[in-house]
């Protein structure tokens, strides 16, 4: 081997190693404020998971614990990915004007529970995220939206957005096998204790319902199937929300590990490589990994 092969070798081992590296989807975690206690915990499971795929490299930032925080300038520019696990005051207005021009021009955005409780106030957040909860939420927001008789309703009726009932284990079906993030998934599987959030509202334009849950009335809810993982087209950008994930134990279960993950890769590049795990929960049982933090 030549000295000259041997250079050239050698630099295009390194480009190699440079373009496997920058092919990572570079995503950035917001947290700081929510009214759920638990969020330290559930954003470092968020990163270990979208980490222990190989395909994200993670960053975490956090804001001031109450009130707007006017250091927080994240150069959202910099990621391929957003996910939000923030609920609390508003960003500074130089914060929500690069959030919206980064969704738009097409960045991937990642809504997870209590993040769609914020901002109701805001209308580019709302018409990003689809549909919110609380916050002052009203028929001004926009429509309900949920499955009755297996149709998509969007219902004006006047009323506050947001609601849920008891904790409890619950069936999420799948209306759309066919979209990347739900493909290959069983048609109904057992997600553990969660919070069932029903009664959400908002602008709900370019959006595409990929499963529900019915929210039963003995427990609080509606008696109507709920969205549970939907996506949101804004601009040329694309957004995952789940309204699952309430406590860390939620976000142990692994059809909310899986349809995270896969979301968040969809919302990043369009497209979804992972495979649904083995251990995927079946419509009869839960399938939980206890999260060990590192």
């Amino acid at each position: 081997m030549t000295r000259i092969f041997r250079i050239q070798l050698i630099a295009l081992l390194i480009g190699v190693m440079a373009s496997t590296a920058h092919a990572k989807i570079s995503t950035l975690i917001i947290e700081g404020q929510n009214n759920h206690g638990v969020w330290p915990k559930t954003s470092k499971m968020m990163k270990s998971y979208l980490e222990e795929t190989g395909l994200f490299t993670v960053d975490i930032v956090r804001t001031i614990a109450r009130g707007t925080d006017p250091d927080f300038k994240p150069e959202f520019k910099k990621y391929d990915l957003v996910v939000s696990n923030y609920n609390g005051s508003p960003w500074p207005e130089e914060t929500k004007k690069a959030f919206v021009e980064y969704v738009n021009s097409g960045g991937g955005f990642v809504v997870v529970h209590a993040a769609n409780n914020s901002f109701a106030g805001w209308k580019e957040y709302n018409e990003i995220i689809g549909l919110g909860g609380w916050g002052g939420r009203t028929e001004k927001s926009g429509p309900y939206i949920y499955i009755k008789d297996d149709k998509l309703v969007r219902d004006e009726s006047p009323g506050r957005g947001g609601n849920h009932g008891s904790q409890h284990p619950f069936v999420v079906t799948v209306r759309n096998s066919k979209h990347p993030i739900t493909k290959g998934m069983p048609g109904q599987w057992l997600h553990v204790k969660d919070e069932l959030y029903d009664l959400l509202r908002g602008p709900a334009e370019n959006m595409k319902v990929l499963a529900t849950a019915y929210a039963s009335k003995e427990f609080g809810g509606q008696g109507r199937h709920e969205p549970m993982i939907f996506t949101v087209d804004y601009g040329e950008g694309r957004v995952f929300h789940t309204p699952m994930g309430h406590g860390d134990y939620s976000q142990e279960c692994v059809g909310f590990i899986a349809s995270f993950q896969r979301g968040a890769e969809w919302a990043a590049t369009g497209k979804v490589t992972q495979k649904i795990p083995s251990d995927f929960p079946t419509a009869d049982d839960i399938s939980q990994r206890k999260y060990e933090e590192k």
